[in-house]
């Protein structure tokens, strides 16, 4: 494989964050104003939140990139010159940009530049043109991997470095949602609802069902009952070992808009699948096995994307989630007993019962699946629990007050 790769993982939140450490990304990007393409879809994390996530980062040895990736105006240059000096006082290894005045502010500052795949990178006189700013391209989606290929080989060949004076790092997408525009370049949003996907205000009317009339003769076109405006999610890890053969070396994960089970989930399989891939031992046995497993979290489907040569994308037969798993709400946490390792929530909602497949999300803890072997409700050992008990089960991790406990059913159930 020769160069060292890096996985790069989403973070909406802290808990997030965490599940990405805890799932082995590499490193973590992430949103802290509404300057980020992600502005609307979460709460993401404030200023006041960079010295704590650099924190947590740095004590991990993960690198930390902060989103500032969506058209800006003038209104918006002292917010942005804010941002950057909280980026550099508190140590953020980079900034993931497109507006060419984020760039020239980085450069003048000198704080380490990632070009956005909003910049729709599509060649290598590009990358070639982006070096003098950058070290990172983030390549256009719409690439195949004859084309990435070639622009890998072209900057080796040619010797591309990046402003940091090391051979420019190309990376791509390699999971999550994709968007019908190129490259993510999308005006639908703003044309129905004057909110634009490129200031991070997308309100997805994509995704929702659309009778196509002809005018002149009044025919409706139905095309499979397919959202044509609304593609399956990417999904490359059975062709993984083909990405690492066309020289890319940062491989990102979509999602800050995702739970954090989706981020653990997602990283950790992509995270094996890349030792797989190095220790000689991916097969299609284990593809199946991480392929089923990203199916039980949210995703519209799978395809690769453009990456094999398709001419059209795979839409999906349905706006919402295909996940084959769902989480129903049952409990909060309300204490943790640290000499017997040993946790407690109260009921909330549902019910529960030994032998449950269980999901808890912290803001320290991430997520973290168990199976619920050993119940005991109100303090006596118990086969099930209900609403307005408090729970007791084992639990190697410390969980805080408040965490939430989930169960976990069959989709269909």
């Amino acid at each position: 494989m020769g160069k060292k790769i890096e996985l790069l993982a989403p973070a909406g939140s802290f808990e997030s964050l965490n599940a990405a450490i805890n799932a082995g990304a590499d490193a973590v990007y992430f949103g802290a104003s509404h300057l980020n393409m992600r502005a609307k879809s979460i709460n993401s994390f404030s200023l006041d939140d960079l010295e704590e996530i650099a924190t947590i980062c740095k004590k991990h040895n993960v690198r930390t990139y902060l989103t500032l990736n969506t058209v800006m105006y003038d209104h918006d240059t002292n917010l942005i010159r804010t941002v950057l000096e909280l980026v550099k006082k508190h140590g953020i290894n980079s900034v993931i940009a497109t507006d060419f005045a984020v760039i020239e502010m980085c450069r003048q500052m000198q704080i380490p530049l990632h070009i956005s795949t909003q910049a729709n990178v599509s060649n290598v006189e590009t990358v070639q043109f982006f070096s003098s700013f950058s070290d990172v391209i983030v390549l256009a989606r719409e690439l195949t991997l004859t084309q990435t290929a070639h622009i890998t080989r072209e900057v080796e060949r040619r010797n591309i470095r990046g402003i940091s004076g090391d051979l420019m790092k190309i990376e791509i997408f390699v999971h999550g949602a994709l968007c019908m525009a190129v490259s993510g370049k999308c005006y639908l949003s703003l044309h129905e609802q004057n909110a634009s996907a490129n200031r991070g205000a997308c309100t997805q009317n994509c995704r929702r069902p659309y009778l196509v009339t002809d005018l002149e003769t009044g025919n409706e076109l139905l095309i499979d009952n397919e959202y044509i405006m609304s593609p399956q999610d990417l999904c490359t890890i059975n062709i993984l070992d083909e990405i690492m053969d066309a020289g890319v070396e940062v491989l990102k994960i979509e999602g800050r808009g995702k739970s954090a089970d989706y981020v653990y989930t997602v990283t950790k399989c992509y995270r094996e699948a890349l030792m797989a891939i190095e220790e000689g031992t991916y097969t299609p046995e284990k593809i199946e096995d991480w392929m089923e497993t990203m199916k039980k979290v949210y995703n519209r489907g799978f395809w690769e994307g453009y990456y094999l040569g398709r001419n059209l994308g795979e839409w999906t037969k349905d706006p919402g989630s295909a996940a084959t798993e769902k989480k129903i709400y049952v409990a909060k946490g309300s204490n943790y007993f640290t000499k017997v390792g040993i946790a407690e929530f109260e009921m909330e909602s549902g019910s529960l019962k030994k032998g449950d497949e269980l999901l808890i999300i912290g803001r320290d803890l991430g997520a973290e699946k168990i199976n619920l072997s050993e119940l005991y409700v109100n303090g006596n050992l118990a086969e099930e629990a209900g609403r307005g008990d408090k729970i007791t089960f084992p639990f190697s991790r410390k969980i805080n007050k408040n965490d939430k406990l989930y169960k976990l059913v069959a989709a269909n159930a």
